[in-house]
């Protein structure tokens, strides 16, 4: 009885996938999954799958012996590893596999794998695109903050105004400090021109800032005096 159920899957199988399906023995084959993927701009390649089927004796009465490989020499995906991903698609098969014993189960499997291994690779082109615009996010929100003046606090504002009051103090302080160093020099200028002879006034160009020697103790200077005339 199981044997006659093997042949007869085996017809029809043939008759759905006449390019995609070899035979490997009387009772195994494998057959060839192409995938279908939103390639959504990716320029990548999708990725063939093959299944390989054995019926055991028992068959359709126990679970077929199953195996997922890919072509040899194929480009590797990005997405997609069989070594990797192996494990994760054969569990995917397991309640088919339950749901359907007893009952010829390959078609269903090959469209269950399909399904597994393409919303697998379309799970991580999502999450990439995803990581990718929160990145862009991240960048512009990380770019407008330059253009953003920082929050004002409380805190903020009295660190701010006590700062404002002391830079306002120190400059205060130097004006202060400039002015009574520019009155003590005028001071001191007055005083040592009010210690100045007659003779000193004249040479110094300091004649009419400042009255002569009142003792007469200086003479003054007697060139182009004598030039001078009375008039009568």
């Amino acid at each position: 009885m199981g044997r006659e159920e093997q042949v007869e899957e085996r017809e029809v199988l043939e008759s759905i996938f006449p390019e995609e399906i070899t035979d490997l023995s009387d009772t195994s084959y494998r057959i060839t999954i192409p995938l279908d993927l939103d390639a959504d701009g990716d320029d990548e390649e999708a990725p063939i799958l093959i299944l390989q089927v054995s019926y055991p004796e028992a068959y359709p009465d126990v679970a077929p012996d199953l195996d997922i490989l890919t072509p040899p020499n194929s480009p590797k995906h990005p997405r997609f590893d069989i070594q990797e991903d192996k494990a994760y698609l054969m569990n995917a098969l397991q309640p088919s596999i339950e749901e359907n014993v007893g009952m010829a189960m390959v078609f269903t499997l090959f469209s269950t794998l399909k399904e597994a291994a393409e919303s697998l690779i379309m799970e991580r082109a999502a999450s990439e695109r995803e990581a990718h615009e929160r990145e862009i996010a991240r960048a512009e929100e990380e770019e407008n903050r330059k253009f953003q003046g920082t929050l004002v606090t409380r805190e903020k504002f009295l660190e701010w105004r006590e700062r404002f009051r002391k830079e306002l103090e120190e400059i205060e302080r130097r004006e202060r400090e400039e002015k009574e160093a520019e009155e003590k020099k005028k001071k001191a200028s007055a005083r040592e021109e009010s210690k100045l002879t007659g003779r000193q006034l004249w040479e110094r160009g300091l004649a009419g800032k400042a009255d002569y020697d009142e003792d007469g103790d200086e003479e003054l200077p007697s060139t182009g005096v004598e030039k001078l005339q009375i008039s009568a």
